[in-house]
């Protein structure tokens, strides 16, 4: 009687240890054929290494080497103090000063991104109190540089001026001092962002792109043949491909931030790496499925190729990681949040990497990812069941 009562817990056991170890055979074979695809690793160490820094170094947002031409019609010791503090590099290249009939050729032509006009008796009707202006022309097909820089050259001219009528013992108009205290950036590095969105990114992309052509690469190759006459279930298969692959990345973007972000770049991290490995794990489980789903609705590389390319484009640039969320419309907020695991992904890896936030901070984000990458899995095994297994 305890044989018969304990055999069907017996049996239970023994089929979730055959599934499990089968999970796990075909994990390796999955490392084995990666391992094999030296061009894949090749792209992997150059997408979180080389790449990584490119785009951290080279998108800065921060005013640096600007251009400035001066229009000088005033002459005065204080349009001469304007010259040499637009003389500092790296901020700014040596400014150039230039005819006032010059200024539309030369911002036409695209020479200078700023021009500055300091009129006549501009010393003098400072002094005299009367009111002043000064005009700063700017190029703003430069978005970025523009922006960021005519603010700063703002903030320096009117340094340059409070200093100048400190020294000449004249009162300030001044009611306030704005003390700002700038914290987890204090030198507002754009590096600092772009360094760690994208290894977000990039576990997004080799997320979905990895597994996603391995079933592809095995449709076009026929042997998903094998696999088949295998006493294996569909299960198995998808969760050998996602571990195998998950592997591969997280692994890669552990020596990421370790190497490139936190020593070739100098991005401190506040927060435990080993709780971002977490959360990271999450969500390349969930970009790995959706990889898998791609796989099933497309027939070649080229199909998958031209499929994923436009969704990852809007997963990267509307879940936070390149552009704030709250600068999209409210319902677009709303739909990214529902329909994709990134945003929350985003708002997970900042808030431990650059704020130091610990797990009772970022469990709803977390707990997100699983819901979503839950759904994501239901779904995508039941048409890996329909194309791969025909039932």
């Amino acid at each position: 009687m305890r044989e018969k009562a304990s055999s069907p817990k017996a049996a239970l056991k023994q089929g979730l240890l055959t599934r499990l170890k089968n999970a796990y055979y075909l994990s390796i074979k999955e490392l084995r054929s990666i391992r094999a695809d030296y061009i894949l690793l090749v792209l992997v160490a150059y997408i979180f290494t080389i790449a990584v820094h490119t785009v951290a170094t080279g998108s800065s947002t921060n005013p640096k080497n600007l251009t400035v031409g001066v229009v000088d019609e005033d002459h005065s010791n204080l349009s001469r103090q304007f010259l040499d503090v637009l003389n500092r590099p790296p901020l700014f290249k040596r400014s150039v000063l230039i005819n006032a009939n010059e200024i539309n050729p030369i911002m036409n032509a695209g020479r200078m991104i700023f021009v500055l006009e300091i009129p006549p008796r501009f010393q003098e009707d400072l002094l005299a109190g009367r009111k002043v202006s000064l005009q700063l022309n700017v190029d703003a097909t430069a978005m970025a540089p523009a922006g960021n820089g005519a603010m700063y050259i703002q903030t320096v001219l009117t340094q340059e001026i409070m200093n100048y009528m400190a020294g000449q013992e004249m009162p300030l108009p001044t009611l306030a001092n704005v003390v700002i205290r700038a914290k987890f950036n204090p030198q507002f590095y754009s590096s600092w962002f772009y360094a760690v969105m994208q290894v977000v990114n990039n576990i997004t992309m080799l997320g979905v792109i990895l597994t996603g052509a391995a079933l592809i690469r095995e449709r076009e190759h026929g042997t998903v043949e094998h696999l088949l006459v295998m006493p294996v279930a569909p299960p198995e298969i998808m969760w050998s491909k996602i571990i195998a692959n998950c592997l591969v990345i997280l692994i890669a973007a552990n020596l990421s931030l370790l190497f490139v972000v936190e020593q070739w770049l100098a991005v401190p991290i506040a927060g435990s790496r080993g709780l971002f490995l977490v959360g990271a794990l999450f969500y390349a489980i969930c970009a790995a499925t959706l990889g898998i789903l791609l796989g099933t609705i497309t027939n070649t590389m080229g199909q998958f190729a031209l499929l994923s390319a436009p969704i990852l484009l809007v997963i990267q640039n509307l879940s936070g990681g390149m552009t704030p969320m709250e600068a999209e419309p409210v319902w677009m907020q709303y739909l990214m949040r529902i329909t994709f695991p990134t945003p929350n992904f985003v708002d997970f890896s900042q808030a431990v990497l650059f704020r130091g936030a610990d797990l009772p901070i970022v469990w709803p984000q977390l707990a997100a990812m699983a819901a979503i990458g839950s759904v994501y899995f239901a779904f995508s095994l039941k048409r890996f069941r329909q194309v791969i297994f025909g039932g």
